[in-house]
């Protein structure tokens, strides 16, 4: 596969992605997996993975300035 951006090549693997949930909460999302590219670090996300996320994220406290939480599919 191919970068839309760039046009290097992507791969599979796992990185941790920081998510702004209201005005004053981060949550950091360790282990998610990923197709990214080799050149310019763009990335994407399954179907499957943003369904994963948006489970997690429901799930988190908002009153919190800064959370962490695995992936762990």
């Amino acid at each position: 596969m191919k970068c839309h951006v760039c046009g290097a090549g992507m791969q599979e693997m796992k990185t941790d992605l920081p998510f702004k949930i209201n005005e004053r909460s981060i949550i950091v999302v360790r282990d998610v997996p990923v197709i990214q590219c080799s050149g310019c670090r763009e990335y994407m996300l399954s179907d499957e993975v943003m369904e994963r996320l948006d489970e997690l994220l429901a799930g988190v406290n908002s009153n919190a300035d800064l959370e962490i939480v695995r992936f762990a599919a």
